[in-house]
């Protein structure tokens, strides 16, 4: 397989509007503060011995060199390459000084408290702060779900409830995954699975799925739809770690047509459970709260970085309850990329005299993340501007502060 096959496969997977690249900087303008929201980097997949995957396959699934759902140092590496470069970003805007650490109080780094998303935020701020004393926040207890990153249902009614698992049924009836499980049975030899053998489940694409909304518990679906997110989740991982061709999915995968396949079904089983409007604003509220505090009602005592690393599931349900612009990253397959960013930005127009806001997803493309290239500012990341709706952006990206906050502010209620 080679390492091109992927670099094409999103365009054709998102029914999204076209391909909004990073725009200029208009003269004049002066960076004054940025929140990073991040993915995690690369992990181990999150199942283990008697999971979903050894029940799916009679094949054997290749060793992982950490246990499961931990970054892999692979997935440190690739975060210090992109701390590196948000730094030489940052020093190129002046926010920060090249070559200096930071003032105590200029950068503040918060993640959730599993080992994959501190350690993916110590090693961003090893690549772009080396040998500076910038901690890592986290819950102490470690293992457990922070509450600002954790998303759950907190609405216990009946009623929300109902509406919650109906939205989530509509969403994922938008997707038409049969080919798709095809070609996952195909690559599994699921008919020879234990699945098959010993629960006589041995046809995904006629399962059906069931979904749940139970307070203070995060979305959920059992059924095909986690199998094939889960299925899909370690080829995708296989291949950024950088396991030989013959490892990724025994060699079965050769084609951009067949990732383009499988994707829809870890993109549609993501889509179902977090993107739904009535779901993502309820389980995203911490968040949004979290991200209005720093960057609108109490900006003036925020740092002027601030570093937070989640999940996919964080992304995803913020981006719908926020209510952006459909969207397409290029160069990538997946939704939201491991170790990709959402990067708030608030700029001071000095000709015009007005504050204003931009937003871009910086990702690593799916080469980028396979080859573990290096990045810096002539050789960077990948750069896409989001559009709030309810802040319409101008031709280089920005829209004004004042409506940003009015939409922020709102969606924290």
């Amino acid at each position: 397989m080679k390492h091109s096959l992927w670099t094409v496969a999103l365009a054709a997977t998102l029914p999204f509007a076209p391909v909004t690249l990073a725009q200029s900087t208009p003269q004049g303008y002066q960076l004054e503060q940025v929140l990073i929201m991040s993915r995690h980097n690369l992990r181990a997949p999150l199942a283990n011995n008697g999971s979903v995957l050894e029940q799916s396959t009679p094949r054997l699934w290749p060793e992982w060199t950490v246990p499961c759902g931990q970054l892999t140092t692979k997935g440190g590496i690739l975060e210090v390459y992109m701390g590196h470069y948000m730094r030489e970003w940052l020093a190129e805007n002046k926010l920060l000084t090249s070559g200096e650490c930071p003032a105590p109080g200029a950068v503040y780094a918060y993640a959730n408290s599993l080992q994959r998303t501190v350690a993916t935020a110590q090693f961003f701020i090893t690549g772009a702060f080396p040998g500076c004393d910038v901690p890592v926040h986290h819950q102490e207890k470690m293992g457990t779900m922070d509450p600002t990153f954790n998303p759950v249902i907190t609405d216990g009614s009946a009623a929300f409830s109902e509406q919650a698992v109906k939205a989530m049924e509509t969403r994922r009836q938008q997707d038409e995954l049969s080919e798709s499980y095809r070609l996952l049975e195909k690559i599994t030899q699921f008919e020879r699975s234990p699945s098959c053998k010993e629960k006589q489940v041995c046809d995904l694409a006629s399962g059906k799925d069931s979904f749940s909304a139970k307070v203070q518990q995060e979305p959920g679906v059992s059924g095909p739809l986690k199998v094939g997110n889960s299925l899909v989740d370690a080829f995708t991982l296989q291949y950024y770690e950088g396991f030989s061709p013959d490892n990724v999915a025994w060699g079965e995968i050769n084609s951009d047509q067949q990732w383009r396949l499988l994707s829809k079904l870890k993109n549609g089983y993501q889509d179902a459970l977090f993107t739904s409007p009535a779901v993502a604003q309820n389980v995203a509220k911490p968040l949004v709260r979290y991200i209005d505090k720093t960057l609108v009602s109490d900006a003036a005592n925020s740092a002027r970085v601030t570093l937070m690393v989640g999940h996919d599931s964080n992304i995803a349900s913020l981006l719908t309850a926020l209510d952006f612009a459909p969207y397409q990253l290029h160069d990538q397959y997946e939704r939201t990329p491991i170790g990709g960013k959402i990067v708030f930005q608030r700029w001071n127009d000095s000709v015009a005299k007005r504050e204003l806001m931009k937003i871009e997803y910086v990702y690593q493309s799916s080469n980028q993340l396979r080859n573990a290239d290096v990045l810096t500012l002539k050789a960077p990341p990948q750069r896409v501007t989001l559009a709030l709706k309810g802040c319409p952006v101008d031709d280089n990206g920005f829209c004004p502060l004042e409506t940003f906050n009015a939409v922020m502010n709102a969606a924290a209620k």
